[in-house]
């Protein structure tokens, strides 16, 4: 990071002014803008992403999660939805498919941050709350696949109903795979789970209840490789499959490939700040990188004893905003309270006249 004295513009006006400047709309940054604006700090989120919810949304909106407090089970859509509800007394706005790329701090002390598109920002304080990074899901060496990509084969699951009564073809052997094969062998009219191997990295658990599906001939299991996909104007009609005893094709219209992620930390390696193995240093009392008034809260931080759970970058929201608050009001006393009894925390949420 650079200090410079001189001031960019953006292309369209004036820089967008903004207390803190988020990067990242997942659940922890999405509740970061709550902890913040429960002490009058106005917040501008980026996502390189089409829509709030991060990994959590984009990858597994319908697969349930079981360790939110007070929430026996929720989906991650559903927990997104949750918290874009909780945030919306404090009016958060949002830019996405945007990729924050240049970060300088200005002669003020204020941050200046530029992305991808153009779109310029001027904050006091940043948080990066990207979760591992930017993310891709590796895509399997097949000509042409680019063609089916969005119409046939998908690399997550938003719907299951996009799946019912089609021939599904998933490939894989991990957690993904596995969860998605049990989930949506149900409404599916018919279902192949293939894999290079007869050995899984999914649960246990998950792997016995598969098999005991192909026992039952509810399923198919195939040990091999997808070589070719048919099909036209994106809709896939067949798979090739190269097996131990040759090759032998398969009819499906729906093909989801699990093969991993690509995850990258992106431009923030190239911010001046500590690294270490691609996850950024905090300490634990503020959850402050190396950089006074740079923040990394849940899964791109690191400290000792660091658990990747999004309850710990809740609470890691929480006490970011209270050493935020020195920054963006350094004359006023930070004065302590609690939303079950306080009048003015109340007001603010919208429950109280």
């Amino acid at each position: 990071m650079s200090d410079v004295q001189g001031v960019s513009w953006n292309a369209a006006g004036d820089p967008i002014e903004t207390d803190v400047l988020i990067i990242g709309a997942g659940p922890v940054g999405l509740f970061a803008v709550f902890e913040l604006g429960l002490l009058d700090i106005r917040a501008h989120l980026v996502d390189i992403l089409d829509r709030p919810g991060g990994q959590c949304a984009e990858l597994y909106p319908e697969k349930p999660i079981y360790d939110i407090p007070a929430l026996p089970v929720v989906s991650g859509q559903e927990l997104t939805d949750r918290l874009m509800q909780q945030i919306e007394p404090f009016d958060p706005q949002f830019h996405y498919n945007e990729r924050v790329d240049r970060l300088t701090r200005l002669g003020d002390g204020k941050f200046q941050l530029e992305t991808d598109v153009g779109t310029i920002f001027h904050a006091k304080v940043i948080v990066i709350a990207a979760g591992g990074g930017s993310f891709t899901p590796k895509r399997p060496p097949l000509k042409n696949i680019e063609a089916f990509e969005g119409k046939s084969v998908f690399y997550s699951v938003r719907r299951m109903e996009e799946f019912r009564d089609r021939d599904v073809l998933i490939v894989g052997g991990g957690d993904s795979a596995l969860d998605w094969t049990l989930s949506l062998q149900p409404i599916a009219k018919s279902l192949t789970l293939l894999h290079r191997r007869d050995d899984f990295r999914a649960a246990p658990h998950s792997v016995e209840l598969m098999r005991a599906l192909v026992a039952d001939a509810k399923m198919r299991l195939m040990i091999g490789q997808v070589t070719n996909l048919t099909g036209e104007d994106g809709q896939l009609v067949s798979a090739d499959i190269k097996t131990k005893d040759g090759e032998e094709t398969i009819s499906c219209d729906r093909l989801l490939p699990f093969f991993g992620l690509t995850m990258k930390l992106g431009p923030v390696a190239d911010w001046g700040l500590n690294l270490h193995e691609n996850l950024v240093p905090v300490d634990t009392e503020k959850f402050e990188t190396s950089e006074p008034g740079i923040f990394a809260i849940g899964d791109i931080n690191t400290y000792p004893g660091k658990l990747k759970l999004i309850l710990s970058g809740f609470h890691e929201a929480a006490l970011m905003a209270q050493k935020a608050h020195s920054y963006i009001h350094p004359d006023k006393k930070l004065l302590f309270q609690y939303t079950t009894s306080s009048s003015s925390l109340q007001k603010k949420l919208g429950v109280r006249d």
